[in-house]
């Protein structure tokens, strides 16, 4: 392995945009300005209780630690976990367990996301609050004492609400979007192409997929597991054919919710299978690409949920015999990598049309940081490689998979059926939501929640 390819290999894709940008001329400066980021979220005693808002907080701290790398605290958590996420007992460990730190005091002058019934005064002027009612997930300006009515088990819309809380915080730190953290951003996951702030009411959460088939296990992938993961199985978790041919690299520390340390260099597959089998899920792994050459059996997930940045395999989603399809594909350039596409097939479109164009990269070799490497190393070809490598980040792909998860568990459910939903963390006003046709009659199977 060369010099380039192994810092291709290290580099944290949130890292990178700083690279990218031009605004640092070397890695170790992309780096400072990173660590020049943090975030605090101050915990009212309710979250204790409800298991959505322990949800949004989990995930906003295991996204925020791998993006603001000066560092994530958090004020006020304590009490039992309700949702299943072993090894940790208690809500603390949890927190300490994914990388954040617990503090006494609030710090006026950090960036705050706020969670539960807490104590408004003092807090910074662009505190924002995640909130929920049902299946609609986001996060308010706390100064607009906005809140949602908070009821519900539906826990993919605290997903949400924590990704949003991240994504909010980071574009305000990075500037370029004046509006971030002084608007209202969130999803209805019932109903996408309605008001989320309505908080409407949706169907009892009464069971949930018994199976799927996973392709892909980076960063949507991971986020896909961690979703369903805090849904309540209660141990007796469904069935799950997990597909990659990759192993852990260090660089999908920054982007994937479930890469850690001690997995490094363990195949996708077989850790994560690691991880869902501890939750109660039953699991099968399939090592190798894929693709139209093979069939899925008649015992197996007919329903697959896909995470991968591969054209070519997204064109063959329908050729292997899935009775249904759910994936998600998220931008990885400079304009882009806050932007989400959901499809579902069968559509009125096919794959192969929808993904017959591949993207076209904007990164501009041109750039400081890259034209010191070049002149150093002088190798071409490992420029082009490491520029080539998409910025990632795990709050983009969190907030995709709870609009994955949701359009699953609406199939679960008999909910409606979107065949695209096309949206932008920088502006989800501007979303663009295809409704699709009813799916013929599918039983895609079901489990009981937990007590």
């Amino acid at each position: 392995m060369t010099h380039l390819e192994e810092v291709a290999d290290r580099l944290n894709r949130m890292v990178k945009l700083a690279l990218d940008t031009g605004e640092a001329s070397s890695l170790e400066e992309a780096q400072r300005i990173f660590a020049g980021y943090r975030l605090q979220i101050i915990v009212g005693a309710d979250v204790a209780q409800e298991p959505v808002l322990q949800a949004a907080l989990l995930t906003a701290v295991n996204c925020a630690v791998r993006t603001l790398l000066g560092g994530v605290t958090v004020v006020g958590a304590t009490g039992a976990l309700r949702v299943l996420l072993p090894p940790f007992g208690d809500l603390e460990e949890a927190i300490v367990g994914l990388g954040g730190r617990l503090i006494r005091e609030t710090n006026p002058e950090t960036s705050t996301l706020v969670i539960g019934e807490v104590d408004e005064k003092g807090l910074e002027p662009l505190a924002i609050r995640a909130t929920f009612n049902e299946w609609c997930g986001g996060v308010v300006p706390v100064a607009n004492h906005e809140r949602l009515a908070e009821t519900g088990a539906f826990t993919p819309a605290g997903v949400l609400a924590g990704a949003l809380g991240v994504s909010e915080i980071f574009q305000r730190l990075r500037g370029g979007m004046p509006m971030a953290c002084r608007r209202g951003v969130g999803l209805n996951l019932w109903r996408p192409e309605r008001d989320w702030l309505r908080g409407e009411f949706a169907p009892a959460l009464d069971c949930l997929p018994s199976a799927a088939w996973l392709v892909g296990l980076g960063n949507l992938g991971q986020a896909y597991l961690w979703t369903l993961g805090l849904l309540p199985y209660g141990g007796e978790g469904a069935e799950l054919v997990l597909q990659d041919i990759d192993v852990l690299a260090p660089s999908n520390l920054s982007t994937s919710l479930l890469t850690t340390p001690e997995r490094l260099g363990r195949r996708k597959t077989r850790a994560m299978a690691d991880w869902a089998e501890v939750r109660g899920f039953k699991t099968a792994i399939i090592e190798r690409g894929f693709g139209a050459d093979f069939h899925i059996g008649p015992r197996e997930p007919p329903v697959a949920l896909i995470g991968v940045d591969n054209a070519l395999a997204r064109q063959s989603v329908e050729d292997v015999g899935f009775e249904r399809v759910i994936e998600a594909g998220l931008g990885g350039g400079l304009q882009d990598f806050l932007g989400i596409d959901l499809h579902t097939f069968p559509a009125s479109k096919p794959a192969r049309e929808v993904w017959r164009d591949t993207a076209v990269s904007d990164i501009d070799l041109g750039q400081p940081a890259y034209k010191a490497m070049l002149e150093q190393s002088k190798d071409q070809c490992g420029i082009v490689r490491l520029a080539g490598r998409t910025v990632g980040a795990p709050f983009v792909g969190s907030a995709a998979a709870a609009l994955v998860i949701a359009e699953l568990m609406r199939l679960t459910l008999g909910g409606a059926r979107y065949e695209m939903i096309s949206c932008h963390l920088r502006d989800l006003e501007g979303r663009f939501v295809v409704g699709g046709n009813p799916w013929s009659a599918f039983n895609p199977g079901g489990i009981r929640l937990a007590a």
